[in-house]
């Protein structure tokens, strides 16, 4: 369970009072450790799949360059190893939240819906199954660098109205229906994928 970003715990320094998103003792100033929050709280953001992607950008980097590992080269060895962890913590977060298809995930699991994106068993919804072996299919059988890149803009277009899909499905609090979209987007996201490497390889042939 993440604890709220007003969980208070003991400077490791000084045993001071430290809030749990804070990166420093506000009492001797030292780094702390990574508190146990979600990504949304490390980072200052309001718990949403709509992010003001300016907004993320700007909070992880003002908070990398408080932490980054650099700055404590002169420190104590605990001291580098707190801020490394601190680094690696606000990395998470940035990387997680800066991914559609991945925070989605962490926000239904964040809202007790959580969907499994690394599974690879069979696709149980029919029509998504069925979407997928036609475009697969079609991939399959493309055989120009043209054809390729009209399938690789289709999935990239799909993948734009998915998320759309999956933001409105958030809003409405439908959970399930935000769950289904993002396995949906998995296998589109994994097609555009396929498509580029495709287009990739024709361009490179002789």
């Amino acid at each position: 369970m993440n604890h709220p970003a007003s969980a208070i715990a003991p400077c490791w320094s000084c045993k001071g009072p430290v809030a749990s998103r804070a990166l420093f003792c506000s009492v001797c100033g030292a780094v702390q450790g990574p508190g146990i929050v979600d990504h949304y709280t490390r980072l200052g953001l309001p718990r949403s799949f709509d992010i003001d992607q300016d907004a993320l950008e700007r909070q992880y980097l003002g908070l990398q360059r408080r932490v980054h590992p650099d700055r404590f080269a002169s420190k104590s060895p605990r001291e580098k190893a707190l801020s490394q962890a601190q680094a690696t913590a606000l990395n998470d977060a940035h990387d997680t939240l800066k991914d559609p298809l991945r925070r989605a995930a962490y926000l239904l699991g964040l809202l007790g819906s959580p969907v499994d994106l690394t599974a690879c068993g069979t696709i149980n919804d029919r029509a998504l199954l069925m979407e997928q072996m036609e475009m697969r299919e079609a991939l399959a059988e493309a055989g120009t660098r043209e054809r390729v890149a009209q399938l690789a803009m289709e999935a990239e277009s799909a993948m734009i109205a998915c998320q759309c899909g999956i933001s409105a499905a958030f809003n409405a609090n439908d959970l399930d229906q935000a769950g289904h979209l993002a396995i949906r987007l998995k296998y589109l996201s994994r097609l555009a994928e396929e498509a580029r490497a495709k287009k990739t390889r024709i361009t490179r042939t002789p």
